[in-house]
């Protein structure tokens, strides 16, 4: 039996909109005996603290991303004997920027790990929360890993430092890590398992069987992803107008706020909204907490997320643990997750004209709909459980930990 792990578990800015899949897989190491530190780089904007989870979850999180002079330069000392100077000479001037940001933060959590007695450091995320973690173990601290969550080109700069010191990393799509070894070889760490994010398929289930739309009723259609140029939340809207005009009725929300707690994309959203004047068919619902989007699964006839790319997307495997019929883009990883006509079905991104038609074929279509509702909860199921990232990570720490020894 695996002896109990103390890990530490940085996300960037924690809670975040998006986050809950994280809190899943805490909650299932918990379950699993081990002892779990939550640390993040800052809190977000009020806007974005929507989760019936998010005060316990601050509650109980370490935020490094404070600006401790004398810690500051104490890691500077630190990771100046080490080679900061030569680091930041061979990554460029944006790494030498992140590193300014970084090392207060990283000797914060080189004190954090020491006095917690910490085994691991797992981060999820290869931006600046890397380097953080990166730097602590330079200085002295113990191993770290990765979390690989889209294309790197998102991630800032450093990535051959950030990967070098990793004792291993998880990949979420077969897709990313085909890229990072063609991008990274040489620097990558030598276990690269694939895992993606996962749900909890025992809360995310209908608690009444799937209901296709009636003759003569509107479609139901929800989408639920921040609100970001990228995740097509526009496109949809655009795909609503040809569907009224062609005389389909539906009715769409969108759950969900920007980066910004809603005074960014949101206001071009309104706009555009206005444009196509959807305002009695369309509803943006702000951030919203999990509980909510299970009530507005639970009551929709198609989940849609049309996104320009997506490295794989929690937002539809929690529609297809619902039993909802789920619409995504041949975009990134999202066609590792959905097979089209079988778990879901699969349209090109930024192509509202052809995404209308599939919801209007659908639609008319009630058999179709039933079964790949039922097609897509058996493949969650089976293959995006939220205990099989955590089962991953406690293998692939304790196999360090007792490469180290420990």
């Amino acid at each position: 039996m695996t002896r109990p792990l103390r890990i530490g578990y940085l996300v960037p800015q924690f809670p975040g909109q998006t986050h809950i899949f994280f809190w899943r897989e805490i909650r299932a190491l918990e379950a699993m005996g081990h002892a779990v530190h939550v640390l993040s780089t800052r809190k977000p904007p009020d806007g974005l603290i929507a989760h019936d989870w998010s005060d316990d979850a601050m509650a109980r999180t370490t935020y490094l991303g404070r600006l401790h002079p004398v810690e500051a330069m104490r890691g500077f000392i630190r990771l100046t004997r080490q080679g900061l100077p030569r680091w930041m000479a061979q990554e460029g001037a944006g790494f030498a920027r992140d590193a300014l940001l970084a090392v207060p933060a990283s000797e914060a959590l080189l004190r954090y790990t020491r006095a917690q007695e910490l085994d691991h450091v797992h981060v999820h995320s290869c931006g600046r929360a890397a380097l953080i973690a990166g730097f602590a173990r330079a200085a002295g601290g113990v191993p770290y890993s990765l979390t690989l969550h889209g294309p790197l080109s998102d991630y800032g700069p450093g990535q051959n430092f950030k990967w070098r010191g990793a004792a291993f990393a998880t990949v979420i799509t077969r897709k990313l890590r085909g890229e990072i070894e063609d991008s990274l070889a040489g620097a990558l760490p030598d276990r690269l398992p694939i895992r993606p994010m996962g749900v909890d398929t025992r809360i995310l289930t209908r608690s009444a069987a799937y209901a296709p739309p009636e003759k003569g009723t509107p479609i139901r259609l929800f989408s639920c992803a921040r609100l970001n140029v990228v995740k097509g939340h526009q496109d949809l809207m655009s795909a609503v107008r040809h569907l009224l005009d062609h005389g389909t009725d539906v009715r769409l929300e969108i759950a969900g706020e920007d980066d910004s707690g809603g005074s960014g994309y949101r206001k071009e959203l309104e706009a555009h909204l206005k444009k196509l004047r959807l305002q009695d068919h369309v509803k943006l619902l702000g951030a919203i907490d999990a509980g909510a989007v299970r009530e507005k699964l639970e009551t929709a006839h198609l989940f849609v997320l049309a996104s320009w790319h997506e490295p794989l997307g929690v937002a539809y495997m929690e529609a297809m643990s619902m039993g909802v019929p789920t619409i995504g883009t041949e975009a990134g990883g999202v066609s590792e997750l959905i097979t089209h006509g079988q778990t879901g079905f699969l349209v090109s991104p930024r192509k509202p004209v052809e995404l209308a038609r599939m919801i209007r074929d659908l639609g008319a279509d009630p058999e179709t709909l039933t079964r790949v509702a039922a097609g897509g909860r058996a493949h969650v199921e089976a293959h995006y459980r939220a205990a099989l990232g955590a089962e991953t990570l406690v293998q692939e720490i304790s196999r360090t930990r007792d490469e180290n020894g420990g």
